[in-house]
């Protein structure tokens, strides 16, 4: 048995994420916002963690991550990482998201807990941005 495609695109997701966090935490200041963006790091890597953990449960492998990501636009200042943060963190939903309707057992129950942490996180940032609305009617819902 493998892992389904959509928890693979989860792993792969996880791992984007966590690069980001790298050019996102050296752009912020105050101590909440890189305990919070340390904090988020941190949750996505227990994820990936806990899909290399089922990739291992059912004997197969993963794809190695690649070395780097292409950020989507310069991180330069705090409000380009506070973008950054909130655009990771939607996108990571939306795959998990469209991890839940094939998924089943623990595995749905890991998706579920995963777009809703991930729906957290991002208002989170979107207050720490003054952005709003800080919360979408429907997180990870592609428009």
């Amino acid at each position: 048995m493998s892992l389904a495609p959509e928890l693979a695109a989860a792993l792969a997701a996880e791992e984007a994420v966590i690069f980001a966090y790298g050019p996102i935490g050296v752009r912020l200041t105050g101590n909440a916002l890189v305990t919070q963006a340390r904090d988020a790091e941190a949750a996505h890597r227990d994820l990936r963690d806990a899909l290399l953990a089922r990739v291992a449960e059912l004997g197969t492998t993963a794809s190695p991550p690649p070395a780097g990501y292409a950020l989507p636009y310069p991180v330069t200042d705090q409000a380009a990482a506070l973008k950054l943060a909130v655009e990771i963190e939607e996108r990571a939903a939306a795959v998990w998201r469209a991890a839940l309707p094939p998924t089943t057992g623990t595995d749905r129950v890991l998706a579920l807990n995963a777009l809703t942490d991930c729906a957290i996180r991002a208002t989170r940032w979107r207050v720490s941005a003054g952005v709003t609305p800080a919360t979408v009617p429907f997180p990870g819902r592609q428009s």
